[in-house]
């Protein structure tokens, strides 16, 4: 691989973007100010500005140094990239091994008109990144290194893009507590390593006047539930706004989405071994649903929410349309198989262990220690009863299984509800398994195994026997060695 650059030009080496060298060097200038300023302030001293110029030009020279000695080129079987500096280190990828060919853009690549193009195998640690690329040329690679001879089809083009109207279901993702609370709880950290958490506190309570403290708390437990709210709704419209999903030619799914930085995520349709609408509690009961893809390839690194989801929280019957057209048939209307009465009875003693485990240990504790845990644990009894058990009812009425022409459908959960939409050619293998409780009331959990998605998609507390018969038609064969030969009706009456 050695000769001159005209020669590395034949043999169809390219470099990276030289503009890359002006992104790093606004990144250093951006970390020496943001490093630099408090300790310019607190020690009054002019020396960290030479400091931090020879930080922003080793990180430029070390960028340099990179793009430089690094080329890359693709070839009818192989994409191939190369680092020769002090250490020589060349990576191949084989094309028919690629999985995903996906771009990424932050504000400061769009700003200067390049992207990081991420390629991957769906083998763990087998990922390499080109970046930056110009960004006609990371469009280009990208086609390249998903090209397939297929002709265009009818059903090729958009499925879906972003409705505004689907910000109002941020809010009442779990997300919304979560920000809320971390705020607050990152506020009371940096008051704290000033010294003034205590401080902050009361002047947090004082806002409210002579109100009790049990108020004021709930007052400050709504402020943080406004403040995750809002960034919820930030969240969403920054990872979702400009969302559009196509189907493109040569067998592709294609998600584009993102306000301040875009990504660009490419699924092959034949890794894709079926679809999963999931329905968070707070977006079931809003109407809403999402649709996440279940492929080969996209276990270890790439089991990401966001990178395999293909329809973010929309309104139901969008959710379902959007899966009928990926998979090509009407699933999300399959009829399921209910699940026997016993399996409620199951659901609601785990939800009754599940509150009255901890809420004995407090009563415990709270006899031996401080009457605040028999409060705590009394608190608790009151509020976490009456909703694990309408959870719990919940979670038997969602049970269900069924076929629904070459797919195999199974639907569990409550407070994440999961309808997984799995090819019945993609079912490697079937576990069934029954503790001495289920042996005792006739069920049997019987799980489909696939080398796509999470790798294993159960049918929850179903009926012995009809679950064995389900498992043998979906997939048939696979059971068979196993299924009791039926005995001839002539037999029986001699």
């Amino acid at each position: 691989m050695t000769g001159s650059p005209r020669d590395g030009a034949a043999a169809g080496w390219r470099r990276l973007d030289r503009r890359t060298l002006g992104v790093t060097a606004i990144v250093m200038a951006g970390v020496a100010v943001s490093a630099g300023t408090p300790v310019a302030i607190g020690t009054r001293s002019l020396w960290i500005l030479p400091a931090a110029v020879l930080l922003v030009g080793a990180g430029v020279l070390v960028e340099y140094v990179r793009w430089r000695h690094t080329r890359f080129r693709c070839t009818a079987e192989r994409l191939e990239i190369e680092f020769r500096f002090a250490v020589h280190t060349r990576k191949s990828l084989s094309r028919e091994r690629i999985r995903n060919v996906d771009l990424t853009a932050n504000p400061l690549h769009r700003l200067f008109g390049v992207a990081a193009l991420s390629i991957g195998t769906g083998e763990h640690e087998t990922r390499v990144t080109l970046s930056p690329l110009a960004r006609v040329d990371a469009e280009a690679l990208r086609a390249e290194l998903l090209h397939r001879l297929r002709e265009p089809s009818t059903s090729d083009g958009l499925l879906a893009a972003f409705d505004r109207r689907w910000v109002r279901y941020a809010p009442v993702s779990f997300v919304a507590p979560t920000l809320g609370l971390a705020a607050f709880g990152t506020l009371f950290k940096v008051a704290d390593w000033f010294g003034a958490g205590g401080g902050l506190l009361k002047w947090l309570l004082d806002l409210f006047g002579d109100l009790p403290l049990a108020v004021s708390i709930l007052l400050l437990l709504a402020l943080a539930m406004v403040v995750g709210v809002a960034g919820a709704v930030g969240l969403f419209a920054e990872m979702w706004a400009n969302y559009r999903l196509d189907r493109e030619p040569g067998g592709t799914l294609r998600v584009r989405r993102g306000l301040l930085t875009t990504r660009s995520i490419t699924v092959e349709e034949r890794r894709l071994r079926g679809v999963e609408l999931v329905e968070p509690l707070g977006a079931r009961l809003a109407g809403a649903a999402r649709v996440d893809a279940i492929a080969t390839g996209m276990r270890g690194d790439d089991d990401k929410t966001e990178s395999k989801t293909l329809l973010p929280a929309a309104p139901r019957a969008k959710a379902h349309e959007v899966a009928a057209r990926i998979a090509g048939e009407p699933v999300a209307a399959a009829r399921l198989v209910p699940h026997p009465v016993a399996a409620r009875g199951r659901r609601l003693r785990w939800a009754l262990v599940t509150v009255l485990v901890p809420v004995l240990v407090l009563l415990l504790l709270g006899a031996l220690l401080t009457d605040v845990l028999l409060v705590l644990g009394g608190v608790l009894a009151v509020v976490a009863l009456p909703v694990a058990v309408p959870l719990a009812l919940d979670a038997y009425r969602a049970l269900g299984h069924g076929l629904c022409g070459r797919y195999l459908v199974t639907r569990a959960g409550s407070v994440r509800r999961s309808t997984a939409v799995l090819t019945r050619d993609g079912v490697i293998g079937w576990t069934v398994k029954q503790s001495v409780f289920q042996r005792r009331r006739g069920l049997a959990t019987f799980t489909a195994t696939t080398a796509a998605g999470s790798g294993a998609y159960a049918v929850l507390d179903a009926d012995a026997g009809e679950g064995l018969q389900f498992a043998a038609d979906a997939v048939p064969g696979v059971l068979t060695p196993f299924l009791e030969p039926s005995v001839p009706a002539e037999a029986l009456r001699t």
